[in-house]
């Protein structure tokens, strides 16, 4: 299956302009800063590893946080992830489809990106029709800062949820 999923580079199909993922293949350490409200935080570490895969149309990742090394069974579901996302190029409209999947929390979401100056801007709706933004900030080639924010009254405002201090491996 590997060796059928796995792609050397992106597709031909993708034009140069589009590919805004490219910075990300490769393996990342993570910082990790949950905000599960009333003004308290859970902090802990992840890991992160991307890959182009089915022809080069798609990139693929696996997000695990807290990293392999420090999970057991007995891992406490919040700030559980274990999960992997696709990132799709449609070249009809130009954009990137993310579809996340976490197995831990039983997630399932489906975003749609798009680049706004430097940063990577990934939104959607959530179980509960709830607007959700996902981005990607502070892009370096060797580091970011990806942050999580959902929105509980059609977008008016936002409340952070999640950041990662992203680091190359």
């Amino acid at each position: 299956m590997f060796n059928a999923l796995i792609a050397n580079g992106p597709s031909p199909e993708i034009p140069t302009e589009d590919r805004i993922y490219d910075w990300l293949i490769g393996s990342w350490r993570a910082r990790v800063i949950d905000y599960p409200g009333n003004d308290q935080k859970r902090e802990s570490t992840g890991e992160w590893h991307f890959a182009w895969v089915l022809e080069g149309r798609a990139i693929q990742d696996v997000w695990i946080s807290p990293p392999r090394e420090l999970r057991t069974p007995n891992t406490p579901k919040p700030g559980n992830r274990y999960g992997t996302s696709i990132r799709s190029f449609h070249p009809g409209d130009r954009k990137w489809r993310v579809t996340w999947i976490n197995p831990v929390s039983g997630a399932i979401n489906l975003l749609v990106a798009r680049k706004e100056g430097n940063d990577i801007v990934q939104e959607g709706l959530d179980d509960e029709g709830n607007k959700m933004r996902w981005g990607f900030t502070d892009i370096k080639k060797d580091s970011a800062r990806w942050y999580g924010e959902r929105s509980k009254d059609g977008g008016k405002t936002w409340n952070l949820e999640a950041e990662f201090f992203l680091e190359r491996k």
